[in-house]
């Protein structure tokens, strides 16, 4: 009986510490957009780790004059590639999406240019129907870095975004991105006075992502629940023994 309780303990105690591990953020591979800084000194009130394509928003909503100032940081697929950023006036969708796109031109300096996103297909460098100002891209260590003062229509205060990133540039025109699950998923809304981006999903419903207060990902508590459950339907006739 000793012997039985002493293994049911330790079992027990090896999968709290599990459980531990999972649930302690010093083990989280995701980046906390807080942690990221700037050249020239940019300093944003809010970010927000987006849930799709390893990037991040970060901005400074100024409603007095209705503008945006921001930043989009990114991966590309590779570093002759491409990131993108949208507002999409009409809908939540990539059609109709105002979208700035960063690439390195072909002298291999950085590049930031508009485009309105009429049609799928090729696009082409166009004029967008927001305002935009102080527009520059970045390129470092692997990362991709749009800055842009936006102007934000009708005082709204939750816009409708899309964010993209490509694996390469033609003719100083970006190519067509994946259509893996991360890419078709990269959609939502940033509401700009709470501070949170909401990821639109297939059936038309929205989730929560990341903002600045959740500092490295945590697993769901639907995950955590299965491994309890797992570890009782296991051990659950011995381990208070």
């Amino acid at each position: 009986m000793a012997s039985s309780s002493s293994s049911s303990s330790s079992l027990l105690l090896m999968t709290l510490l599990s459980l531990s591990f999972l649930t302690n953020p010093s083990h989280s591979t995701t980046t906390n957009c807080s942690s990221q800084t700037f050249s020239k000194n940019r300093i944003f009130q809010t970010c927000n780790n987006l849930p799709q394509l390893n990037s991040s928003l970060h901005w400074t909503y100024n409603p007095s004059n209705s503008s945006l100032s921001l930043a989009f940081q990114a991966t590309p697929p590779h570093p002759n590639g491409w990131i993108a950023w949208a507002i999409n006036p009409t809908s939540k969708g990539m059609i109709g999406s105002q979208s700035l796109i960063a690439f390195h031109q072909p002298n291999g300096s950085m590049t930031v240019q508009t485009f309105d996103i009429e049609a799928y297909g090729p696009i082409k460098e166009s004029p967008i129907s927001i305002q935009v100002s102080d527009l520059e891209a970045e390129f470092s260590d692997g990362l991709m870095r749009i800055f842009a003062t936006v102007g934000v229509a009708n005082n709204a205060t939750v816009l409708n975004q899309v964010w993209q990133v490509g694996g390469s540039v033609t003719g100083g025109v970006p190519d067509k991105h994946d259509f893996g699950q991360e890419n078709l998923k990269a959609m939502g809304t940033v509401d700009l006075l709470q501070g949170e981006s909401k990821q639109q999903q297939s059936n038309g419903a929205t989730s929560a992502a990341g903002n600045q207060k959740q500092l490295n990902s945590i697993p769901s508590s639907s995950s955590l629940l299965s491994c309890c459950i797992l570890f009782f339907s296991i051990f659950g006739g011995v381990w208070w023994l």
